[in-house]
């Protein structure tokens, strides 16, 4: 499988026409015999890609104090503090734009009622509710993990789609983030990867290049 994996990524890059930009590649998953009316059908899971996304990755962190100075050093795109908490409570347009280009959010706990309260509403709908962390924890290693990490989500249609690397990368190193992926597949569904009715690749704007 790892081979028409690499074969399919290969064929995907080289369709692709030149952008001005860093494309990004996509797995298209299409799974067959799944009743998205039964609640445990619909997959929500974080995934780390062990070689990484190969796009930047843009995280917010709520905090105060220490641990927002700390997020701060240690690459956070966005410190949100208390006072800017309860401002985001009035500006839900400044609140919506925020959500909108952060990947992943993460909150001092003892903020998260507040965070609720004030930001609940727009981030609750985009499935980017933070992740709780004590105000004593160390950021750099929660920030490093996030920026490899990718949401994998099966809500109305039986279908997934996650960016898996960009076209810079390795078609192996692309691989094995795609192995991971259907690694999630085999835990997740009842029958495993025999699921699968069908996988493509492709990059951000190019063609879909079939897999199985």
């Amino acid at each position: 499988m790892k081979q028409e994996i690499m074969e399919a990524v290969k064929k995907a890059k080289e369709q692709s026409k030149p952008r001005n930009f860093t494309q990004s590649i996509d797995v298209v998953i299409n799974i067959k015999d799944l009743d998205m009316k039964k609640p445990e059908n619909r997959i929500e899971e974080e995934v780390f890609l062990p070689n990484g996304r190969g796009k930047d990755v843009k995280i917010a962190f709520i905090a105060d104090g220490e641990l927002a100075v700390q997020a701060k050093n240690a690459g956070a795109d966005l410190i949100i503090t208390k006072v800017e908490l309860e401002e985001l409570g009035k500006d839900r347009k400044k609140a919506k734009k925020i959500a909108n280009i952060h990947n992943f959010f993460v909150a001092q706990v003892d903020l998260m009622p507040m965070v609720g309260r004030f930001l609940g509403p727009v981030l609750g709908p985009r499935k980017k509710m933070p992740k709780p962390v004590p105000a004593t924890i160390k950021p750099e290693p929660i920030l490093e993990r996030l920026k490899n990490t990718i949401k994998i989500r099966i809500k109305d249609q039986p279908v997934i789609q996650v960016i898996v690397g960009s076209q810079e990368m390795e078609d192996e190193m692309i691989a094995d983030n795609i192995e991971t992926v259907l690694s999630i597949m085999d835990r997740k569904l009842e029958k495993g990867r025999t699921q699968i009715k069908s996988m493509y690749v492709k990059t951000t704007m190019g063609p879909v290049v079939r897999v199985i």
